[in-house]
């Protein structure tokens, strides 16, 4: 079985890191983004405490962009979590990170990462970044770009930290 969820998962990986070039357009970008966390939920497992009602995924900061393709990717989720709804959540304040699963920062917002750390300390809550650095400061995952390639840093101890359990696919993928 493990063999099978690294064949697939790879697969996945692998044709999905798409050059990112600078004139590639933000909507190209930000879809992948959207593909990238909608498989995070798939390879991070919560605790039985936070399996119940909607699974929220909270996004600090504006980009209209992202919640549409964040709204199309968890509507086309064939493998929702625990079969729950995914749930996108506009977060006006650090104060609601608290009530959601995932909490993407986006590049505008990460100077509020350590808030955000701090409301969810105690919370079954996987943060996700894309700023250089932010690994090192709590976050659970960063999208990185290496070589032209959007691709993702993960800090194990971070996500574990949070009681989650993430798959060792997941952290094989990610830039060491």
């Amino acid at each position: 079985m493990k063999k099978f969820l690294f064949i697939l998962l790879s697969s996945f990986f692998l044709t999905s890191w798409m050059v990112v070039l600078p004139d590639q357009s933000e909507e190209a970008s930000t879809h992948l983004k959207a593909v990238y966390i909608n498989n995070f939920i798939k390879y991070i497992e919560w605790p039985e405490e936070a399996k119940s009602g909607n699974f929220i995924l909270g996004v600090l900061g504006t980009n209209s962009v992202l919640n549409t393709e964040l709204q199309k990717t968890a509507a086309s989720n064939n493998k929702k979590p625990e079969n729950r709804k995914i749930e996108i959540m506009n977060l006006a304040a650090t104060s609601d990170a608290g009530k959601c699963h995932i909490v993407y920062i986006l590049p505008d917002n990460s100077t509020q990462l350590g808030d955000v750390v701090s409301k969810v300390k105690n919370k079954n809550t996987l943060i996700v970044t894309e700023k250089p650095g932010m690994t090192e400061l709590g976050a659970g995952i960063n999208f990185v770009i290496v070589e032209n390639k959007l691709k993702f840093e993960l800090n194990k101890q971070n996500i574990e930290n949070h009681k989650l359990k993430v798959a060792s696919a997941l952290v094989n993928f990610a830039v060491h």
